[in-house]
């Protein structure tokens, strides 16, 4: 799915498109402009509105859409924020603004055009090739209809016709340009000193009245949210294979007979060779008497194996190395010459020997013989191979069992937890977008790593559905790998509270001493700052030169970069200095430069620049289209917004 998703993304931003507005796809431009429900007006535009009911409309088929392509990466909760109901709002609002524009100027496109378009798709082009079978596929793998995608194409290039002439002739000004590219591209060597929090924490010391006042004034800030505590059985590798009995001895001794051949290194040999190739203009008697000769002179002195190799061998790949071939292993090469090197003994040299691509002279300069491994050596191997064999058949059943207990026994995860041979096993603080620490929960021990599975979207939706919440009976069975299951209850539902105060007492003192060691940062960077502008001699040691630019800021903090670019660029060395979070940044500002960027730098901050300019275009545009037809956005809109996400 995510490799067809990649593949094709224009036509799958086309596809979501259609999905997320599908009574646009049904009723084209023209009968967009007269479609209105009559209730729940969300949005005004002209006469007609944006109403919640074609607002939940396309909110549930983009959730879908995204659930449908994320698979299990997908979080509602990303999705449920204000911002990003207002961004959904806003999307509908502008597209029926420029319905509205093309209904009225009756924009149209002909079926001509409509071809046209479709045909330059890439997706849906074979070698440049526009193929109506690939299209006919595409669509029908998507469950679209060839006249709802045309429908919808023809009615998407009808408003490009409104927007794209604006978006076409954004040129940005030379001047602008070349302004931008000039500062952004100003450089500054600079040389930096920081004064750390850390470094003053231990000094600050923090009163118990101080903890009760900064308490009572940050409630809103101390306010856990709603929350759950849960049940939960998982099922895992390590679940099944602690299930699965030991191994008796005489089952590891059969397994071993069995696969005895996994647990033996063959016999190999080192070789080298001469090789007098036959073919072509080479005599064949010829090259065998030679061949004769070489074997017969180093048959009576091996020592001449080398040199007579980089004389006369024909293997350009090992005649350099002296014939030098490396490590053969049994079964690696044809019988024929198997045989042959194989009855060699370590230091001997054969006969001639005659191959497939000549001649051969064979020295063995060294052997190892074929080699088991005894069944005690690898025991403990084959036990854990075993287990685990066992452990993958067991961990099916296990799995099946686990589903039909869980829904057989809905009011508790004990019977499940009883009969798989597990552990039951609880979590706290399970918000609908987190786990909590422990420290915010006020818990001695730290949260179990494994709890954190808890935190998969599939689960915080299975747990945070309305029956698991009101009934606290069995949540499901969540795959959330193909060798992990998990298995949750809603033991308890905790509603929004502020923490007493004994148990957040150390945090709150924590997060008051740091407060007060960061204050003192600051105000020692401040005062090192106002010596070092004085001229004064102060005891900090500055970092090497940098160069740094708006365009490559380094390590910097953006305050920082701002602060050390506004210093007079003719008033040079200068000092800064920026809070930062955690203490101050003191900036010595040596020299100003202007880089001499590379061809590509240069023509990629163009080209960001230009869309940076046309997208403030369009906003613009968009601007003036809203303000032409009054769009408003009514009292209503603010319940949609920040609704439940549970709705």
């Amino acid at each position: 799915m995510f490799n067809f998703i990649r593949k094709h993304q224009r036509l799958m931003l086309l596809v979501i498109l259609i999905l997320i507005l599908p009574s646009f796809v049904l009723i084209g431009v023209s009968g967009y402009s007269s479609y209105n429900s009559g209730d729940d007006e969300l949005v005004t535009v002209g006469d007609q509105a944006v109403t919640a009911q074609e607002y939940d409309m396309a909110r549930r088929n983009q959730l879908n859409t995204l659930q449908r392509t994320m698979g299990s990466a997908f979080d509602v909760a990303l999705f449920e924020t204000p911002e990003a109901r207002q961004q959904l709002l806003d999307s509908l609002v502008n597209r029926r603004v420029l319905i509205e524009i093309a209904t009225k100027d009756r924009f149209s496109i002909s079926d001509t055009a409509l071809r046209q378009a479709i045909a330059a798709t890439p997706e849906l082009q074979e070698n440049g090739t526009f193929s109506p079978q690939l299209y006919t596929t595409l669509l029908a793998q998507q469950g679209i209809s060839i006249k709802d995608f045309e429908q919808s194409q023809r009615a998407e290039l009808a408003l490009d016709r409104v927007i794209q002439p604006v978006m076409q002739t954004a040129v940005l000004p030379e001047f602008v340009r070349a302004e931008l590219e000039k500062i952004l591209l100003e450089t500054r060597l600079i040389q930096t000193y920081e004064v750390q929090a850390q470094d003053l924490l231990a000094q600050q010391q923090v009163s118990t009245d101080e903890v009760q006042a900064w308490y009572e004034a940050n409630q809103d800030a101390l306010r856990l949210p709603d929350y759950v505590n849960v049940d939960y059985v998982l099922l895992d590798q390590d679940a099944a294979v602690s299930s699965v009995p030991s191994v008796s001895d005489e089952d590891l001794q059969t397994y071993y007979q069995q696969n005895q051949s996994r647990f033996v290194t063959p016999a190999r040999v080192h070789l080298s060779h001469i090789l007098l190739q036959t073919g072509g203009s080479n005599d064949a008697q010829t090259v065998l008497q030679q061949a004769k000769e070489l074997a017969a002179q180093v048959r009576a002195d091996p020592s001449l194996f080398a040199e007579l190799a980089k004389q006369h061998s024909q293997d350009g790949g090992s005649a350099a190395s002296g014939g030098e071939l490396g490590w053969i292993t049994e079964g690696t090469w044809p019988d024929a010459l198997q045989k042959a090197v194989f009855s060699l003994n370590e230091g001997e040299v054969s006969e001639v020997i005659d191959g497939p691509d000549g001649y051969h002279v064979f020295k063995a300069n060294a052997f190892e013989p074929e080699q088991s491994q005894p069944f005690e050596s690898v025991k403990a191997e084959l036990a854990e191979e075993v287990r685990q064999q066992l452990a993958a058949e067991k961990f099916a059943e296990m799995a099946t069992q686990l589903t039909q207990l869980v829904y057989d026994s809905p009011e508790s995860l004990d019977a499940a937890a009883d009969a798989l041979g597990v552990q039951l096993l609880q979590a706290q603080g399970l918000t609908r977008e987190r786990l909590l620490s422990a420290d915010e929960l006020g818990l001695d021990v730290p949260v179990a790593e494994q709890a954190q599975l808890l935190t998969d979207p599939r689960v915080r939706r299975a747990l945070y559905s309305a029956q698991s919440l009101q009934d606290q009976h069995n949540a499901g069975v969540i795959e959330i790998a193909s060798d992990t299951l998990v298995a949750v209850r809603v033991s308890e539902f905790v509603p929004s509270h502020v923490p007493p105060l004994d148990q957040v007492q150390d945090q709150v003192s924590a997060y008051l001493q740091q407060e007060k060691a960061v204050t003192a940062a600051h105000e020692l960077g401040q005062a090192q700052l106002q010596q070092l502008q004085a001229g004064e001699a102060v005891a900090v040691s500055f970092s090497p030169e940098q160069s740094v630019s708006r365009i490559d800021p380094g390590s910097l903090f953006a305050g920082s970069l701002e602060a050390l670019m506004a210093v007079d660029a003719d008033q040079l060395p200068a000092y800064v200095g920026v809070d930062l979070p955690n203490g101050y940044q003191l900036i010595k500002v040596v020299a100003a430069e202007q880089t001499e960027a590379n061809p590509m730098l240069v023509t990629a901050i163009q080209t960001q620049l230009q869309q940076i300019w046309s997208n403030a275009q369009e906003q613009v545009f968009m601007a003036a289209l809203r303000e032409q037809l009054h769009v408003k956005q009514l009292p209503a809109a603010e319940a949609v917004l920040v609704a439940d996400s549970e709705d």
